[in-house]
């Protein structure tokens, strides 16, 4: 019988030092060469990581919420072969992308075989006290899908498993993406003087083209929302006002104007707000335009987006969807320089040509960095956005 240090292999993109999302395994577990053993948390996503040999876990690294860096000891195993030098644990260690095609559908006879999902929906079960092996998957090979487990929680009202005995208070430690949403959006309050601006938007007839062209659009899954025409405007507007399609690189002192768009795109996830990137936006049709913001949220959404498309944005459009309001104050995405926000859409009866008339209005929300954008300019890029968009035609001219 003999030790083997795991030691936490590098992960790539240049991580000294990961998080530690979530154990698969407890101390005095015997544990197969594969198993999947833990969840570690990088800035941009969540790696499976494997167990390199087959053994009894003897110690763990930390609990969840804990860093360990590169190369530090993550999981001790009694083994009965002889000890690896480290330099060949690093080297036999699978992230995520590896680990994942191996996993199969976990059985009551096999404990050490995972059930097919992502770690965003491992740690929902947990939170919400299923096992996993309970459930039926609808997706290929019978992996969990987002949509089952919601499914599953909605019918069984199931209530978190983390209540303190005795109480109704609910204790969540703040892990993973919550806690780096946490340290960036009080770093952004921290640091940049923000400046908002609403102005209302009269998009009836942006809305009647959106009807139109999608009456010729025989496929569900590729139908337009608002939200592409919006992002068209927005990109039209900046080539007017280059200033505000800028990032502020602190560091060097520099403000960075691009002549690009990498339009960020807010999505909610089950982790959290996700920003991943439309690159090139400003070289996109509004087909292209729809795809391509579709394609990078449903990747958000299921965990599969790398993650150099959750970097690089030059500004970013956040909407609520029908949860919108009235008007919101986005905070900017640093080190972006500006936000733009969509509120709900509305009908409602407007004064249009000394007439009252019932017209679909909508808000438009925008944050700016004051230090680099001055209020004019962000009133006028706004009132350009407002004005394309209200004479939708010209969107395309």
């Amino acid at each position: 019988m003999s030790e083997h240090i795991f030691k936490l292999p590098d992960l790539g993109e240049g991580t000294v030092e990961s998080e530690i999302g979530e154990w698969f395994i407890k101390v005095g577990d015997e544990v197969a060469e594969e198993h999947v053993v833990a969840t570690m948390m990088t800035d941009k996503a969540a790696v499976e990581i494997s167990s390199p040999v087959s053994g009894k876990v003897i110690s763990l690294a930390g609990q969840p919420g804990d860093m360990v860096a590169v190369g530090a000891p993550l999981v001790v195993f009694a083994t009965n072969g002889n000890s690896v030098d480290s330099e060949v644990e690093i080297a036999q260690s699978k992230p995520a992308a590896q680990s994942r095609q191996g996993v199969e559908q976990k059985s009551a006879n096999s404990p050490n075989t995972k059930v097919a999902t992502s770690p965003a929906i491992r740690r929902q079960a947990k939170e919400a006290g299923i096992d996993l092996a309970t459930i039926k998957g609808s997706g290929t090979g019978g992996r969990i899908l987002r949509s089952d487990m919601e499914a599953l929680i909605q019918d069984r009202s199931v209530k978190p498993a983390t209540s303190l005995p005795g109480t109704k208070t609910i204790e969540k430690k703040i892990i993973g993406l919550r806690r780096i949403i946490a340290d960036r959006m009080s770093a952004a309050n921290r640091e940049i003087p923000h400046f908002s601006y609403v102005e209302e938007t009269d998009i009836t007839e942006l809305e009647a083209l959106r009807k139109h062209l999608n009456e010729k659009n025989d496929s569900p899954q590729s139908r337009l929302t608002l939200l592409p025409f919006i992002a068209l405007a927005l990109v039209r507007a900046l080539h007017e006002f280059p200033q505000c399609n800028a990032t502020h690189d602190q560091a060097r002192n520099l403000l960075l104007q691009h002549a690009h768009v990498n339009l960020g795109i807010a999505t909610q996830t089950s982790d959290g707000l996700k920003v991943p990137v439309v690159r090139n936006a400003e070289q996109k049709s509004v087909l292209e335009l729809a795809a391509e913001i579709r394609r990078v949220s449903d990747s958000a959404r299921s965990n599969s987006a790398r993650k150099d498309e959750l970097s690089g944005s030059t500004i970013t459009i956040t909407s609520l969807g029908k949860l919108g309001g009235i008007a919101t104050t986005p905070v900017i995405n640093m080190p972006e320089v500006a936000i733009v926000g969509i509120n709900r859409a509305v009908s409602r009866p407007v004064v249009v040509d000394d007439q009252i008339a019932i017209r679909l209005m909508m808000n438009i929300s925008s944050s700016f960095d004051h230090r680099f954008v001055d209020g004019y300019d962000a009133a006028a890029m706004i009132q350009r956005v407002k004005e394309l968009l209200e004479h939708p035609a010209t969107i395309f001219v």
